[in-house]
């Protein structure tokens, strides 16, 4: 799908398969015990992320991609849905999550160009990150791919003993036609 420029390494990005659910979980289960990046508190089990993986396809909105070099998993981001209800289905909430060991070589902004060359044909109008407060690196690679913020969660988590704010960034990923009647006027512009 997407590959790495740089000469030094064959980093290669591709949808999530279930032989990556062991790599992915452990991953995951990093943040989930070390950190308040995400607000599960208990570590998830590959029982558990099973279902999660079905709910990412290689195509549609809500994908799961995954940056590897040889057999090792490297990070991973999904785009989910934002709401259950309806009206919300063209926008999407993104994560990314980077193996501890492989932070800072840029696969974060390498994930989410993939991730948006990914949705570039679905129906998705618009791209949120939810990032806990405080977390600079995040906040800059956000900026860094065009998201702006959108508000901020104040004291909306518990963990480890301490409440924690989420800033909500967005991201405009298409225009919508205007003035037809699938795709009225904004609320906004009346």
């Amino acid at each position: 799908m997407h590959q790495d420029a740089t000469a030094h390494t064959a980093i290669r990005i591709r949808p999530g398969v279930e032989d990556d659910l062991q790599q992915l979980t452990d991953i995951y289960n990093h943040y989930v015990t070390g950190t308040p990046a995400t607000f599960d508190v208990e570590p998830v089990r590959i029982e558990d992320r099973r279902q999660w993986l079905a709910d990412h396809p290689a195509t549609g909105r809500h994908r799961l991609l995954v940056a590897h070099e040889a057999d090792t998993v490297l990070g991973y981001i999904t785009s989910s849905a934002l709401r259950p209800k309806q009206a919300f289905e063209t926008s999407v909430e993104t994560s990314v999550y980077l193996s501890p060991h492989h932070t800072g070589r840029g696969l974060g902004t390498l994930l989410y160009r993939a991730l948006f060359e990914a949705l570039a044909d679905e129906d998705v109008h618009r791209a949120y990150a939810a990032i806990t407060q405080p977390n600079e690196a995040s906040m800059r690679l956000h900026e860094r791919l065009g998201f702006r913020p959108a508000g901020i969660h104040r004291e909306v988590g518990r963990k480890f003993g301490t409440y924690w704010d989420v800033a909500w960034c967005e991201k405009p990923l298409r225009q919508a036609p205007q003035n037809t009647p699938d795709n009225p006027t904004l609320a906004s512009e009346v």
